[in-house]
């Protein structure tokens, strides 16, 4: 445990209980583009940062996207301890909020922070030839915004079903 600045905050039980709300949340939202219902897939667009070869970049997507997914299990957790307490209603509450900033600020300001990745102003180059997510990520399917707010849900909910307060 150490000390967060208000509350013990359980390490561990972050680690082990983020890895697998990352798991499920991965598991939706990467069967959803399996399964055609958006052409989005968030570990591709992190992997994709750092490398222009799509074979690496699904690699390092993963791993950056499991790293990034680990930090917000803290935040969450945090977030728990500070109300006092962790229902799967409230995880599922802060993933609703997670997802909306996702679809409503992150997505709309990708294409002018990613290397790789034409604007809506801009078209494609040899360098920047990845679609940009668009309004609300619509560009990539228009279930995409749904897919994208279940599965912060999701992962809010696993950690917030699994997390002990205190």
């Amino acid at each position: 445990m150490i000390w967060s600045g208000f509350t013990q905050l359980d390490v561990a039980a972050v680690l082990v209980w983020g890895a697998v709300a990352t798991a499920a949340m991965t598991t939706f939202t990467e069967g959803a583009q399996l399964f055609g219902q958006s052409r989005m897939s968030l570990p591709f667009l992190f992997g994709s940062f750092v490398s222009g070869r799509r074979d690496r970049a699904t690699v390092w997507g993963f791993v950056l996207y499991s790293l990034g997914a680990l930090l917000f299990a803290f935040f969450y957790s945090l977030a728990f301890e500070a109300i006092g307490r962790a229902t799967w209603w409230i995880g599922a509450g802060l993933g609703l909020l997670h997802g909306l900033f996702l679809i409503t600020v992150f997505l709309p300001l990708l294409p002018h922070l990613h290397p790789r990745m034409a604007s809506e102003y801009d078209g494609p180059d040899a360098e920047r030839r990845l679609e940009p997510p668009g309004r609300f990520g619509l560009n990539y399917g228009s279930r995409t915004p749904l897919i994208t707010v279940a599965g912060q849900m999701l992962f809010g909910l696993v950690l917030g079903a699994a997390y002990a307060v205190g």
